[in-house]
Formats: structure tokens, sequence, C-alpha cells
């Protein structure tokens, strides 16, 4: 059995400033979103991706990925936008198993009256808080993390 190699004082304060930085931030952007449009941050996120998808739409699958959520995860959430008229599904064309999310008109328009409002919060309370060169840092070590995360 190994020892636990426990966090020493600079590894806990960079921690601890994590966690409360994006529990802080997350809280922030929902209920910006929740005001706006009654959406949630995942909800939004769904949002983001199919309006920049080729065709205005992706594949479940790799929908789950991007987003980081699960499959069932990801289909509460479809059936929710779905039921605001915001998504509706649809067979892959290049394989009846496959299930396509789009995004539909009304989905782009709520993102356009939205995006401005999360972009606000997102610059007032991370990126203008932050040097270019922080910025810069941050996206590195935040991808290195990522990066092992997702092996």
């Amino acid at each position: 059995m190994t020892e636990t190699r426990w966090l020493d004082a600079t590894e806990m304060a960079a921690w601890r400033a994590f966690v409360s930085t994006t529990h802080l931030l997350e809280r922030r952007i929902e209920e910006q979103l929740k005001s706006a449009a009654g959406l949630t941050h995942p909800q939004y996120e769904v949002l983001v991706w199919l309006a920049e998808a080729p065709g205005r739409q992706m594949r479940m699958s790799e929908l789950a990925r991007v987003v980081v959520a699960s499959k069932s995860a990801l289909t509460y959430q479809i059936t929710q936008l779905e039921k605001a008229g915001l998504v509706q599904r649809t067979t892959c064309p290049s394989d009846e198993r496959g299930v396509l999310a789009v995004i539909t008109e009304a989905g782009l328009e709520c993102l356009r009256r939205v995006a401005p409002g999360h972009v606000d919060v997102v610059r007032a309370y991370l990126i203008d808080q932050l040097t270019r060169e922080e910025l810069e840092s941050m996206t590195t070590a935040m991808r290195k993390t990522e990066q092992a995360l997702r092996r």
C-alpha cells in the first residue's frame, strides 16, 4: 500500500481556490441563464454546440462527449429543450440507429437573445479579472487536466 501524498499548503490553496471559484461562477451563470430564458447552463451549452455545428446538428453521442454529460443526462436535457421548441431530434440519415439533435430557429433566436448576458457574466467574473498571460496559463493548465481526465 502506498502512502497518501497529502496536499501541501500551496497545493491546498490552489485546490480550494479552484473549487470555490468554479462553484461561485457556475452559480452566477445559472442565475443569469434562468432569469434570461429559463435555461440551465447545460442546456445553454447544448444550444451553443448545436448552433456552431455543421448543419446546426450533432449526433447525440458526440454531443454528450463535448458537453461532458452522460447519455442519459444529455437525453434529459434534450427532452427539456425539445419541449421548449428549441431543439428537435431526428434519425441520422447515414445510420438509422443514430440520433441527431438539431437546433431549431426558436433555439437560435433564444441563443441570440441570451448570449450577450451570458458573455457579460463570463467576462465580468472571469475573463476581465485576469491578464492575457494568466488566461493563457489557465488555458494550458486546464487543457492538461482535461486531457488527463479524458484518457
